[in-house]
């Protein structure tokens, strides 16, 4: 719902309270449900990108999708999309992210936004549902688009975190994907230990999703439904970069399963 034009800044070793160069400047299409569709467009999928996007910086992210292949479906609106600024410190291997929240939508943009997403049904096999919420949306938006994927026998996968993952959730979505500290603070318990985790899937499951999915960085993801558990590993790599890691992540989850294949595989791919 909030797509970003992300700036990546690269420093050779930061220093705090200092003026710093930088080496290079890269510009790129974010926001959780931009990565995602990138990812599944990239390992051959197909998909929609749906947001709000507007300004000059809108402009520029549409170009950006374009340059890639990435189709995408958005809703434009008055003020300028966000901006979101990568400090990638290589010296260090640090990374520091600082996100806007996204530009004010207003209840006509909202509208138009619920009626071009009420017009895709009964296409998709899967819709993911993800990221920050902008101002002027309604925190409970998730719950409506959740529902209304349902009444049309669509399954949807959520992927947000606080009052947007707590509403979200009411609705029932097919899979929920938190990281731990996601997790933590929906069922508001510490979760210290992969037993902790564990049971934590599980009492997700409880609450109605088919699907909980929790996610642990490099230790890979622990993933619990109504007919087993799994828990998947990535094989150890060189780190570069964390960011939209989670999102590929729901990539390979959502196009595993909406290919029908099994959750097992759907998780081997995820990481």
């Amino acid at each position: 719902l909030n797509p970003s034009l992300d700036r990546t800044v690269i420093v050779d070793g930061l220093k705090v309270n200092e003026s710093n160069r930088w080496t290079s400047v890269h510009h790129y299409a974010g926001g959780k449900g931009i990565d995602v569709s990138r990812a599944i467009h990239e390992m051959g999928g197909q998909t929609i990108a749906y947001g709000f996007i507007g300004g000059d910086e809108g402009r520029t992210l549409e170009v950006k999708l374009d340059e890639e292949g990435v189709p995408f479906s958005f809703t434009p609106i008055e003020q300028e999309t966000r901006v979101n600024f990568i400090i990638s410190d290589t010296r260090a291997s640090q990374q520091t992210i600082i996100n806007a929240p996204g530009p004010h939508i207003s209840k006509r943009e909202l509208g138009r936004f619920l009626k071009k997403l009420r017009g895709i049904y009964p296409s998709p096999e899967l819709m993911v549902a993800s990221g920050s919420v902008p101002p002027g949306v309604p925190f409970d938006i998730y719950y409506t688009i959740v529902q209304e994927a349902k009444s049309h026998r669509v399954r949807t996968i959520l992927d947000s975190a606080g009052q947007w993952l707590e509403e979200g959730i009411k609705a029932k979505p097919y899979l929920i994907k938190p990281n731990i500290r996601e997790a933590e603070e929906l069922l508001k318990t510490e979760l210290p230990t992969e037993e902790a985790i564990t049971k934590a899937a599980l009492n997700l499951i409880e609450m109605g999703v088919e699907i909980a999915v929790i996610s642990r960085g490099k230790d890979g993801i622990i993933a619990a439904a109504k007919d087993g558990m799994f828990k998947a590993v990535p094989p150890p790599v060189e780190v570069r970069s964390a960011v939209g890691a989670g999102d590929c992540t729901i990539a390979g989850l959502a196009l595993k399963l909406a290919r029908g294949e099994p959750l097992i595989e759907a998780c081997r791919l995820a990481v």
